[in-house]
């Protein structure tokens, strides 16, 4: 039958013919090349954002509502500078006795370290002067010469320091004390 068809037609009518469809055919194939790119190209990025989008979500379940910032313990050696303090000198030197069944004499010489230049600490420190002096005398008589060892320093002042800020003063604080003299002699 398709000899039929050719019939009326030349041989090279016959070939342009046969061209035509190959060629036809050749674009067919490249037109659905293109969409079938860019729809694999599509679903790549919807399963890349999928997964991204996955693994935030999964991220901030499992580190629950903590901020994203991890704190890093810092040593006092790697601490950047202390704060420069003015030092109020004037308490002078308090005695006392420890609670201890043979009390043993005590002589302290504090000092109270405050902002730098902050005038308002200073003035009332100078006007709570008896009161500190009295908190101080009264501190180190419920204390034990156990608890005045050198090792415990550190802690007496941080002590001291809260008790003067809750306590005594009301305007300002103090952010240090430290010993001049911390004497005990036991009997």
């Amino acid at each position: 039958m398709a000899d039929e068809e050719n019939l009326g037609l030349n041989e090279e009518e016959a070939a342009d013919g046969a061209d035509k469809k190959k060629k036809k055919g050749g674009s067919v194939k490249m037109a659905g090349l293109i969409p079938m790119l860019l729809k694999w190209g599509a679903i790549g990025i919807g399963a890349i954002i999928l997964i991204v989008t996955v693994v935030i979500v999964t991220m901030r379940i499992m580190r629950g509502n903590a901020s994203a910032q991890a704190v890093v313990p810092i040593s006092q050696e790697y601490q950047g500078r202390r704060e420069v303090l003015d030092w109020y000198q004037s308490i002078g030197t308090i005695n006392s006795k420890t609670s201890d069944p043979i009390p043993a004499s005590i002589t302290v010489e504090p000092v109270l370290g405050y902002k730098q230049a902050d005038k308002a600490t200073s003035t009332e420190i100078t006007s709570r002067q008896v009161e500190i002096k009295d908190f101080l005398r009264r501190y180190f008589a419920e204390k034990t010469a156990e608890d005045l060892k050198p090792y415990n320093e550190e802690k007496l002042a941080i002590e001291i320091r809260n008790s003067i800020n809750d306590d005594i003063l009301t305007t300002s604080k103090i952010r240090d004390v430290k010993f001049l003299k911390l004497d005990v002699v036991e009997q």
